[in-house]
């Protein structure tokens, strides 16, 4: 591997980084740094794929049987339903990839590179080959970069090797004994894209972008294959239950037409147009256009939705784990007291925790910036530390740490190591103190003074930090954890961060609406408490990270069910919990924005964050808020519900619709004469349903309904279809009633073809008022207007289709007036026993 030098000027730059007009020349060279594991298809490819659906391929069959037995005017008309629903299908899932595109960039990920001898934070996508970057921990890295300069840098490189365990990776130069091609993520001084900074601060050079990436090149074999969630497994066995009774009653109806019709050729066809006409091919367009929206109408709200199903997992979210800083607080962390062990304001405590934040590289937190802003409120001046000391090494904090140190020389030229952190943490590395200038021995008398002092401010309401140093007699150039041993306290930095007031009225709604809160965070309990006691979050009980180290699973699932505020808690313990109420069969939400936060993002079944929020906290995560802010995520509980709602009607509509047909077209056809309906027609009633139910989610939800976490229940839909389905069965049976005995329609095929495919299809686009609400319809609970409009013309269409010159060619002939009078009486009973029915029974399960 060259050197640094001889690698900078490969790249033809600076240690300054690259000027302006190079960073052009470069994007035109490798274009933009951009890469996905999922090769996009484009538009025409996608139209194509819509050609060889499996219900496109039945219609097909059913083509070329209409051409084989004579019957050209019905394979020209299901050739055009063909090309109807694929662009239909295409249009929707195309317009539903590019409002999920629109909505991905309006989450924001940044890198700081070293431009022209300035740091400045650019779009990732801008990285270019030869740009000099910074990286801090929770940063994803952006590119395939080589490491020139760092400080205890430790990779998470699972997402490529599917390892754990970080690897620490430095600028030492490749050597001889790693094996290129075998080994190439042991090179100590390379990192590529996709992996994230585990811990640690560096400097690197950017060496491949976009294509031209690691990454790139094995994209196809990472390609993740994400486990299912409820709502997909709910909707896969429900469309299998469906496929499951078709082929039943097909191989049924084929072999009884078969016999009695006694033509095989003519007994295949109905077959297969009644199995193309009770499977529900158009469901996934549907719950696609339902989410797509509902992610439309979230990120009006603030919230951003990276993966769709998200939408209906935050709807169905019955417990929500969340952190408190920013959350339940105000996110204004504000530095009020930096005192001695004896209470006393004391200027050298704030100055050595002035030094530590100034000079510390990684990510700098609230309560940095809290302490560099608090020179100029405090003293009106800056302390100009920078020309002071003059910093030699620093120890990037980490979150087993939970410390950071930076080590500085005064005028003296004698190093100091300045380190703040967890007052547990800091403490234990302490063995003296200093007590008004007098450098003392810590003992049992000066732990219970600590204690007390902490905790006392803890109930205050403030969040400490520990402030301590260490003098070294000799100089040297590399320091590491190990030399933050024997230090010396000199005091404590105590925060205050106000309660949010939005956070009360967001967390009764929250519980108003059916959502349990648990908090998760590192900090100590008695803050803690505070804090949820302030914001109105009953205290059911409290548990520390430690009490759960070594719990077994069952114990651990008892303690996360019965208590809701957990403390000082790693990543680890978050993620455990998460698990745990998952296990529990809690649909868990968990709100994070921190580096200690991508493990529990990742393990609940919505993970939250935050667009301010550390790269590896943005990337787990399924929604992204624009604002940390209770409230905002409340509505967006809601929006998810309501997009539940509008997907479960659409369900229980169809699978008690279809469930009937398949009945109602089994038995007519064994007494029947004739086919109770032509292929081509059931093909038409399938195709014109399907366009009714286009504008569903655009539906009103019932305030009622958003009032309970909606969850995925296969046997609801079940129970819905067994008993809705067969109140569809009596009304056909009716309707076939009243055609054979009042019109005799026995005698005349068309005429009974033409008067059920009128009721099925009619009943079809009218029963969702039925059931899409508890209350009465139409009086107590209205459908949205563009659904009325829908229906109006959809109703209209039929109407005109019967009586068109067009009505021939499908086989129908112009219906009795009377029998339009019965129709009505007829619909509106069906609607209303239905209603009844679902009132009486469904709502009861």
């Amino acid at each position: 591997m060259a050197d640094i030098d001889e690698l900078l000027k490969s790249f033809d730059t600076s240690l300054e980084g690259l000027n302006g007009k190079q960073v052009q020349q470069c994007l035109k060279k490798y274009g933009y740094n951009v890469i996905s594991s999922d090769k996009q298809e484009s538009a025409l490819i996608k139209l194509l794929s819509e050609f060889l659906s499996p219900l496109v391929v039945l219609l097909f069959t059913i083509v070329i049987i209409s051409f084989f037995i004579g019957e050209i005017e019905s394979a020209i008309i299901i050739i055009a339903m063909i090309i109807i629903n694929v662009f239909m299908t295409f249009f929707q899932e195309y317009q539903a990839d590019k409002a999920a595109e629109k909505l991905k960039k309006l989450v924001s990920t940044t890198v700081t590179v070293i431009r022209s001898g300035k740091e400045e934070e650019i779009s990732q996508s801008e990285l270019v080959p030869g740009d000099i970057i910074r990286l801090s921990a929770g940063n994803i890295i952006p590119a395939d970069i080589r490491i020139i300069s760092s400080k205890t840098l430790y990779i998470n490189q699972s997402a490529m090797t599917g390892e754990a365990l970080p690897v620490e990776k430095s600028e030492k130069p490749y050597q001889d004994q790693y094996d290129l091609k075998n080994n190439i993520f042991d090179i100590p001084n390379i990192c590529f894209m996709g992996t994230n900074v585990n811990s640690g601060t560096a400097i690197g050079i950017v060496i491949a972008t976009g294509g031209d990436t690691y990454l790139s090149s094995i994209a196809d074999k990472l390609t993740q294959k994400t486990a299912k969630s409820s709502f997909e497994e709910g909707v896969d066995k429900f469309v299998m239950l469906l496929v499951k009774g078709m082929v039943y009653i097909v191989l049924i109806v084929f072999v009884i037409n078969a016999i009695n019709k006694g033509s095989w050729l003519e007994a295949l066809l109905f077959a297969i147009a009644v199995a193309v006409g009770l499977i529900p091919e158009m469901m996934p367009m549907i719950v696609t256009i339902n989410l797509s929206k509902g992610a439309l109408s979230l990120s009006r709200g603030k919230v951003i939705v990276k993966k769709l199903n998200s939408v209906q997992n935050l709807g169905a979210m019955d417990v929500l784990c969340s952190d408190k800083t920013g959350t339940l607080t105000q996110n204004k962390i504000i530095l009020e007291k930096h005192i001695d062990i004896n209470r006393q304001e004391n200027e050298t405590v704030f100055l050595y925790a002035y030094i530590n934040s100034y000079f510390q590289t990684g990510l700098k937190n609230l309560m940095d910036n809290s302490i560099l802003e608090h020179s100029n409120k405090h003293s009106g001046k800056n302390l100009d530390i920078g020309n002071k000391y003059v910093k030699v090494d620093e120890i990037p904090f980490d979150f087993q740490r939970r410390r950071m140190s930076v080590i500085v020389n005064s005028s003296d030229m004698q190093p100091i190591l300045v380190c703040k952190g967890a007052v547990e943490e800091v403490i234990g590395i302490c063995d003296r103190l200093n007590d008004n200038n007098k450098i003392l021995k810590i003992d049992n008398f000066h732990r219970e003074k600590i204690t007390n002092i902490t905790k006392e401010l803890n109930e205050d309401g403030f969040r400490v930090i520990a402030v301590a140093y260490k003098d070294f007699l000799s100089a040297k150039d590399k320091f590491s954890s190990e030399d933050e041993n024997n230090l010396i306290l000199i005091g404590f930095a105590a925060f205050l961060d106000p309660p949010k007031e939005t956070a009360i009225e967001a967390i009764r709604q929250l519980y108003e609406n059916g959502v349990d809160i648990k908090i998760l965070t590192g900090d100590n309990e008695v803050i803690t408490k505070k804090i949820c006691t302030q914001v109105g979050i009953k205290i059911m009980g409290v548990v520390l990270g430690n009490d759960i180290e070594n719990l077994s699973d069952k114990k651990l699932l008892e303690i996360v069910e019965n208590n809701n505020i957990f403390a000082k808690l790693n990543p680890e313990h978050k993620q455990k919990i998460v698990e745990m109420l998952r296990k529990n069969r809690h649909v868990t939400g968990f709100l994070g924005d921190g580096i200690n936060d991508a493990l529990a993002l990742k393990s609940a079944d919505v993970g939250i964050s935050v667009d301010s929020a550390a790269d590896i906290a943005k990337e787990s995560a399924d929604i992204i808020l624009l604002e940390k802010n209770l409230l905002i995520l409340e509505k967006g509980v809601i929006e998810g519900r309501r997009v539940f709602g509008n997907i479960t009607k659409y369900l229980r509509a169809c699978g008690s619709s279809n469930f009937g047909n398949m009945i109602s077209l089994a038995t007519a056809s064994m007494f029947l004469p004739f086919l109770p309906m032509a292929p081509v027609q059931i093909i038409a009633k399938n195709l014109l349903y399907d366009i009714s139910q286009v504008s569903l989610f655009t539906d009103n939800v019932d305030k009622e309904y958003t009032r309970k976490p909606k969850r995925w229940d296969i046997d609801n839909i079940k129970k819905s279809m067994v008993i809705l389905g067969p109140i569809n069965v009596v009304f056909d049976y009716i309707t076939f009633a009243v055609l054979i005995f009042g019109f005799n329609a026995l005698e005349n095929k068309e005429l009974f073809q033409t008067g059920w495919f009128v009721k099925t299809l009619i009943a079809e686009i009218l029963v969702v008022h039925a059931i899409r609400t508890n209350k009465i319809p139409f009086i107590q609970s209205n459908a949205s207007v563009w659904i009325f409009l829908m229906n109006i013309f959809m109703i209209s269409l039929i109407v005109w289709l019967i009586f068109s010159h067009y009505a021939f060619h499908l086989g129908f002939v112009a219906l009795p007036a009377f029998y339009w009078i019965l129709l009505v009486f007829i619909l509106l009973l069906y609607l209303i026993a239905t209603k009844i029915i679902n009132k009486k029974f469904i709502d009861s399960f």
